[in-house]
């Protein structure tokens, strides 16, 4: 179950690229395409408002789902200049550290978002007509996943490596 669990983020991240790529290529189709046919037959243009608003929110929940994705699997850019020369319980404590800021700023995330999400929930967007409040409420999902998974790095290190490359071993 707890396996299932670990995928669904990932499967939710996978799921957004595809639409997002999907949605890029409707848009151009419908921009350039479409939109040359209509001028050629002069007819009343297809509107594509929607598709700008399609790619914002698929963007802005890939990217915080992703973020907390990239905490997981230790796949953020870190930067070993001093810490690879203490001694190994030291590296640990740092490590603890930096988990700890990432929880906290995940919950920082978290916190606003909600304020946000409920700020904008009333507001919709012109093309698809559905809540503003969606799109804040990927923060909400992205941050309590970042905080999840930094807290998950601090009680068991060694579970959460990288389960998205079986020549790791994974869990």
């Amino acid at each position: 179950m707890a396996n299932f669990l670990h995928r669904v983020p990932q499967f939710a991240a996978t799921l957004l690229i595809v639409i997002a790529i999907a949605n890029l290529l409707i848009g151009v189709f419908l921009r350039y395409f479409v939109g040359a046919i209509t001028d050629y037959l002069d007819i009343d243009p297809v509107p594509y408002v929607w598709v700008e608003e399609v790619g914002e929110m698929a963007l802005a929940w890939l990217t915080l789902i992703g973020a907390a994705i990239g905490v997981r699997q230790r796949s953020h850019f870190t930067l070993h200049v001093f810490v690879h020369r203490l001694p190994a319980s030291y590296q640990r404590i740092i490590e603890i550290l930096n988990h700890l800021l990432i929880a906290v700023f995940g919950i920082a995330v978290a916190w606003y978002g909600v304020g946000l999400s409920r700020m904008n929930m009333g507001l919709s967007t012109p093309g698809l007509g559905i809540s503003m409040g969606w799109l804040y409420v990927s923060s909400v999902v992205g941050g309590l996943l970042l905080a999840i998974y930094a807290i998950s790095m601090i009680i068991q290190p060694s579970l959460v490596i990288d389960d998205a490359d079986p020549l790791k071993g994974g869990h």
